[in-house]
């Protein structure tokens, strides 16, 4: 029996989308933004770019993986790896100025595709942050100093296998907990809590294996859920304790992943997945979920779509072939206010009533957030090569890599 332990509940904030004021902007600490939901409320973006392009604020030379950069304060963080370390870098997140490095050894090889660094993004909270390795090995380290705090072996701890491209699940905090989709299906270690301050086992759950997608907690009518999309279920956890509330199936066996983090709208969550898998609409409760629709209206590989007004934003298709569409709709009615084909495969941001749709070959577009049609404010060429990996925003610079490279561009017109 794990000890349980007292949480602080954070509650999430659904703040309205304004049109004036003064430009401000705010951390991207996580996965998908403040809110884990890929929408930056504080963000103010210019209008339009120059003919160039935005302007270039830093680049820097970085080594392989997938894993996009966290920001707090002046300090942006990239998890990557350089010959036989993985590293986390701290840069200045105004010069690009390296103000430190930590290095971690790891034996990872992929099975698949040829990138052999980190996956997921790194969580930056209270001064700490917690990084997951592809090898499945957990870090918690200084954000000051980069000194390591703690590390856990967690796909060897728990008996989990590193899945088709490795670890690569991001993990979140939620009280005193670091709760992380491990995989340790045989274990009853699908899920697991850690302790921030130390790393210790807090609690397991669930005999599933993990997906890569990352868990989201929600209150929802008074209820404090933990949601989580695993290999090929869709599960509630009570953060407190781990004890599953509800579960429904999501996902399809064989050569499939589930990408994408629950979407929360109310008491609605919207999943959805390529494969064949498509999209669900649940409704939740406090000990049990509802399938409203199962539809292929939205078939996303890995992207997490966006919703604003009342509107879901989400790339339909999948980045390894096949066509690629942006789709609008209402996820009530399922009712399809515009679909714009022809476009590459991409991911989201939302901010400033605008979409930041980063494609994977390099071009990132400007698109306004509107039910009335696609428009375009703008189109530029940040980077070659494949840039896969989830992009930042904070105070207005946009933070994007590829294979070797990491790029800050100015978005917000300082």
């Amino acid at each position: 029996m794990f000890p349980l332990v007292r949480l602080t509940f954070v509650f999430l904030v659904a703040i309205a989308w304004t049109s004036c004021g003064p430009a401000k902007g705010g951390d991207w600490p996580q996965i998908m933004g403040p809110h884990r939901n890929g929408l930056a409320e504080e963000e103010r973006l210019t209008d339009k770019w120059p003919e160039r392009g935005p302007t270039k604020v830093w680049d820097a030379k970085i080594g392989s993986g997938f894993a996009g950069v966290a920001v707090s304060g002046t300090t942006a963080v990239l998890f990557h790896r350089e010959g036989a370390n993985d590293k986390l870098t701290a840069f200045n997140s105004t010069t690009g100025k390296e103000l430190w490095s930590t290095t971690f050894p790891s034996s990872f090889r992929p099975q698949i595709v040829e990138d052999d660094g980190p996956r997921a993004v790194p969580t930056i909270h209270d001064g700490s942050i917690y990084a997951y390795s592809a090898q499945g090995r957990l870090y918690g380290v200084d954000l000051k100093t980069g000194a390591k705090k703690w590390e856990r072996k967690a796909l060897n701890d728990f008996g989990a296998d590193s899945g088709y491209f490795g670890a690569g699940s991001a993990p979140l905090v939620e009280g005193s907990l670091l709760i992380v989709n491990v995989g340790g299906d045989k274990k009853k270690a699908g899920i697991v809590a850690f302790h921030l301050d130390s790393g210790d086992t807090a609690w397991t759950a669930v005999n599933d294996q993990a997906s890569y997608s990352a868990p989201i907690a929600a209150t929802i009518d008074g209820v404090r859920h933990l949601l989580c999309v695993t290999r090929l279920n869709f599960v509630s956890l009570d953060p407190l304790t781990g004890k599953e509330r509800f579960r429904t199936p999501f996902g399809q066996r064989g050569p499939t992943v589930n990408g994408a983090i629950p979407l929360i709208s109310g008491k609605h969550v919207l999943l959805t997945a390529s494969y064949g898998i498509g999209a669900e609409w649940l409704e939740v409760g406090a000990t049990k979920v509802d399938v409203v629709w199962n539809d292929e209206i939205l078939s996303s590989q890995y992207t997490t779509p966006l919703l604003h007004d009342g509107a879901v934003y989400g790339v339909d298709g999948r980045q390894d072939g096949g066509p690629v569409a942006l789709k609008c709709f209402d996820p009530v009615t399922r009712h399809e206010f515009w679909s714009e084909p022809g476009l590459k495969y991409s991911t989201l941001i939302g901010a400033d009533g605008k979409l930041l749709m980063m494609q994977t070959d390099g071009v990132l577009k400007m698109i306004q957030l509107s039910k009335a049609g696609y428009q375009e404010l703008g189109s530029a060429t940040l980077l070659s090569g494949t840039t896969r990996a989830l992009p930042a925003l904070s105070e207005g610079r946009f933070y994007v890599r590829n294979e070797s490279r990491l790029v800050c561009v100015d978005l917000g017109g300082h």
